[in-house]
């Protein structure tokens, strides 16, 4: 992997085509770019696994911790302590962001693994509520914090991690594979809850059947600790380390609040896009299949098995977004899928509604297809809003503001808005006023596909295509230049 010379990254510099040279293209390797992709996306698979596991037991961690509840009382103790870990995400975005920008990305990477396998093993370690009373809901919040507090330097990290690897070409396809690992991650959670649901009686999953999913999380956390430790920095930060070390043998750190009055705007927008991405995101994946069940009287199997199904059918899905965007560009394709928030929520929660099987998939497709809009772009976009010193800071924070206030309160809030106001159509309300707020957020954005990320230099796949790029820079130059005297003429 060749770094060469590296572009002012505090004024944002970039060289012309006739100063640039192939030193100052970044080349990456491809078997570390492909190892640095699997490594980042094995760990959204490991959150999202525990995120699936948890909101298809949702029904029965109600029962198991809030026996004395209602049914509809369960379920809303049982989001509100999922919601509860969101609290803190901001607190590990502003925690980890800011040490990921000094001491590296992949360090950082594999501490929140670690501590997010502790957190989700933790849970199935807790005596049920008849065993010891008031202390089993407090454990369970309170290891649900830990695990809020960790992926608050997860995604961000995950998400600069590869953009910062993956070449200006295919920024978008490579990001999409961390999409693809959220949702597999959630597959293999809900595919095992499933398949003990069908396996197993009611009464063993509530007194011990539940534990299983907690307890794989040991073994899948010391599995993704081993990769990640494995893996180099990323080119883009080696490149801003080593300016710093030349110009000021010093990594000076830049304070929180003035990071944050200086790049508000871009967190503003961070915050509007990761909104319409997890509002989406959170009502299909972790609230629908409780909304199946609870509020429409489908039964639980059928409710858990039509949820997977739209999952496996948006994995490939979001990957081949991905690989547009790259042609497209981001814009187009987010702006895309707010709009169909906007005018499909309401059809597909009435088909939905219907009871009708096909009916009540087409409903779910419809959605599901819409988020892949989201899932295939936000980890390509949202690390291009800022720059290298400041990338991991500013995406964990804005990332996890928005996530913790609007994303992962949407079950919460929708399953309060049902209950109270005995409207079954209260979420797709929820989800088209997340699509309002997506599609202005977007229209203020500049296109960032197959661009270098902002303060770094030009990354590609070989010298070949180094060689490529500053031929097309230069008939690019030589022709602005003709086009003022052929105007005068």
């Amino acid at each position: 992997m060749s770094t060469g010379s590296i572009p002012n990254n505090q004024n944002n510099h970039k060289p012309s085509a006739q100063e640039l040279t192939v030193s100052d293209i970044t080349i990456v390797d491809r078997k570390l770019l492909k190892r640095a992709v699997g490594a980042a996306a094995l760990g959204n698979t490991m959150e999202w696994f525990d995120f699936g596991v948890y909101s298809y037991l949702a029904v029965i961690i109600g029962k198991v911790f809030f026996p004395d509840a209602s049914g509809a009382a369960q379920l809303i103790a049982s989001f509100g302590t999922f919601a509860a870990a969101f609290l803190v995400r901001p607190i590990g975005g502003m925690v980890f962001g800011p040490l990921g920008d000094r001491f590296g990305r992949q360090k950082i990477l594999a501490l929140t693994m670690i501590m997010m396998s502790i957190g989700t093993f933790c849970i199935g370690l807790i005596p049920d509520y008849g065993s010891i009373g008031i202390a089993a809901p407090i454990l369970l919040l309170v290891a649900r914090l830990v695990q809020g507090f960790s992926t608050g330097g997860e995604y961000g990290g995950a998400a600069t991690f590869i953009a910062e690897y993956s070449t200006d070409k295919r920024r978008g396809f490579m990001g999409s594979w961390l999409e693809f690992g959220t949702l597999g991650g959630y597959l293999l959670g809900a595919s095992l809850v499933t398949l003990m649901t069908a396996l197993l009686p009611e009464q063993a999953m509530l007194d011990w059947g539940w534990r299983i999913p907690f307890f794989l999380a040991a073994p899948l956390g010391i599995f993704g600790l081993y990769i990640r430790l494995k893996l180099e920095e990323t080119p883009a930060f080696k490149e801003h380390m080593e300016k710093q070390d030349a110009l000021e043998h010093s990594k000076p750190q830049l304070g929180l609040l003035k990071m944050l009055h200086q790049n508000r705007n871009q967190i503003l927008k961070c915050m509007g896009l990761v909104l319409l991405f997890n509002v989406s995101n959170y009502m299909l994946t972790s609230y629908m299949p409780s909304y199946l069940t609870s509020v429409l009287g489908m039964s639980e199997l059928t409710g858990l098995l039509l949820v997977m199904v739209i999952m496996f059918v948006m994995m490939p899905l979001t990957l081949m977004w991905g690989h547009w965007t790259d042609r497209i560009g981001r814009r187009p394709v987010i702006a895309l899928g707010a709009i169909g928030l906007v005018l499909l929520s309401i059809p597909s929660f009435m088909l939905i509604g219907s009871g009708n099987l096909l009916a009540v998939f087409a409903g779910l497709a419809v959605l599901g297809i819409l988020h892949t809009c989201f899932s295939g772009t936000m980890p390509a976009t949202l690390p291009a809003l800022f720059t290298t010193h400041i990338r991991y800071s500013a995406l964990a924070i804005g990332f996890n503001l928005s996530v913790s206030l609007f994303g992962g309160t949407t079950p919460l809030v929708t399953a309060w808005l049902v209950d109270t106001t005995q409207n079954v159509m209260m979420p797709a309300y929820y989800m088209m006023g997340a699509g309002v707020i997506g599609l202005i957020t977007v229209l203020t954005l500049r296109e960032t596909a197959q661009k270098p990320l902002s303060g770094s230099s030009p990354t590609v796949a070989s010298h070949a295509e180094a060689h490529r790029l500053i031929d097309r820079l230069r008939k690019q130059r030589a022709k602005k230049s003709r086009m003022p005297q052929t105007a005068s003429e």
